[in-house]
């Protein structure tokens, strides 16, 4: 395959000062998302048709999508045993490593209950509850995840959900894929579901025969799942999610004290996702951004997901600016879903950063140490939701429950306030239910008359 053929075309250089207002969103979009409408409609169908027929639904829409018979959509010990000894020894150590640190990170952020007196006699408390049955979705398309079982699975555990079910599709021989299995009786998960797509969103949102219904659901998945996922979140019958899920993405920010060939890699990295990956490099270094053109084609050549990653390089985007404090404005308006700082002194420039799904300092920081066995949860928001979201994390399993006591005196202290403030909102009945007890407690304290000698006989 001729490597120049498909690059050279592909990324977009540009120079940020000689750009328009116009050009400028447009070097900062993201790929536009096709939203099928004749899509939309089968997932919907799907949907509806799982809710309404149960498992009979589902053991069509494998027939049709998976290709295979299934007898039990659940995986039996049989097939977790099979699982173990078809994955090698070294890739299990590395699981075993990778879930131990991503456990490691997430046991600091379990929270604790707190417990406030707001006045004399009125206790506030805040209880943490887990979420009591989780659903998680993990795909098994061309490139199997099991990463993501421990993303999700280990702050699950955590977190102390009662019920972990994880949904994953099946192969054509209709097992599922061992590496995924293997990762589930890592983390401890006892229930996989072999079920993929739209169906499998149904199934765990709505529940049939076999599967349990879920009160929230995470993982990333095609578009199919997308819109599902979108879907049953919106239905107050269906399930709560996680985020909605969007392409992967990397934005790199570099200055020349970059290496060129690691940057190029960190952008392959992320463009051999998908076609619909986005990859962009901000610097002030245009030898760099030359060095790094170069190192691109170079690379590419040699991938085996060349293709798919030459199709992402199409919505690429190699700016060159002013300075770095430029380059972060210009991350910060992106509100990247990774970023990478490539700099001399990365740590001096992270006061600067907060829209970010993850910040990956320096050059021996590479994301894909964030995608598998550093720490942190790669399960993160994308086409900008990092402006306002962040990735899961063991509170994304968690139910925090308000608590309060009120004493008489508490009530003393503060029902006047609420008396007022619920008469300036017209709410008179939030009034009463305050004014009645104050009532009550002043008659309460009122000395009660004496009675007569012989009084009543």
């Amino acid at each position: 395959m001729n490597a120049r053929a498909i690059v050279t075309p592909a990324w977009r250089r540009l120079e940020w000062a000689s750009l328009d207002e116009a050009q400028r969103r447009e070097a900062l979009a993201r790929p536009r998302a096709v939203r099928d409408a004749a899509q939309i409609d089968a997932v919907r169908a799907i949907l509806t048709d799982v809710r309404a027929r149960g498992d009979v639904a589902l053991r069509e829409y494998t027939r049709r999508f998976d290709r295979c018979e299934l007898s039990s959509f659940d995986v039996g010990d049989d097939e977790f045993d099979t699982a173990e000894a078809a994955v090698d020894a070294d890739v299990r150590a590395a699981m075993r490593n990778a879930i131990a640190r991503v456990e490691a990170f997430h046991a600091a952020q379990v929270p604790c209950d707190l417990r406030v007196d707001t006045a004399p006699g009125l206790r506030c408390e805040q209880v943490v509850r887990p979420i009591h049955r989780v659903g998680l979705y993990v795909p098994a398309g061309s490139a199997p995840l099991p990463s993501t079982v421990w993303m999700l699975a280990v702050p699950a555990r955590l977190a102390g959900c009662t019920e972990i079910v994880l949904a994953t599709p099946p192969r054509a021989d209709g097992r599922a894929d061992p590496s995924i299995l293997v990762a589930a009786q890592l983390c401890g998960v006892a229930r996989v579901i072999k079920l993929g797509g739209a169906q499998a969103i149904a199934a765990l949102a709505y529940g049939s025969a076999s599967v349990p219904r879920c009160d929230k659901l995470f993982g990333p998945g095609n578009a199919w799942v997308t819109q599902a996922k979108l879907d049953v979140a919106a239905d107050p019958d269906g399930a709560a999610i996680d985020m909605p899920a969007g392409p992967s993405e990397v934005l790199v920010v570099a200055d020349e004290s970059a290496d060129p060939a690691f940057v190029a890699a960190d952008l392959l990295a992320q463009a051999e996702h998908g076609a619909d990956s986005q990859v962009l490099l901000l610097s002030p270094s245009a030898p760099l951004l030359d060095a790094v053109e170069r190192a691109l084609e170079a690379q590419l050549a040699t991938l085996p997901r060349r293709e798919i990653a030459a199709a992402a390089l199409a919505h690429a985007r190699l700016i060159g600016v002013r300075d770095l404090g430029e380059a972060l404005e210009l991350s910060e308006a992106y509100a990247p879903e990774h970023l990478i700082v490539a700099t001399r002194d990365a740590r001096a420039l992270l006061p600067s950063i907060s829209r970010a799904g993850s910040v990956f300092l320096g050059r021996y920081t590479p994301e894909t140490l964030g995608d598998y066995c550093a720490g942190p949860n790669h399960v993160l928001p994308t086409l900008g939701f990092a402006r306002a979201f962040g990735g899961v994390g063991v509170d994304s399993f968690l139910r925090r429950v308000n608590v309060l006591e009120a004493s008489a005196e508490g009530l003393r202290a503060v029902g006047t306030d609420a008396s007022v403030l619920a008469r300036a909102e017209r709410l008179d009945a939030h009034a009463r239910a305050v004014d009645l007890r104050l009532a009550a407690l002043d008659r309460s304290r009122q000395p009660q008359p004496r009675l007569e000698a012989g009084a009543g006989a």
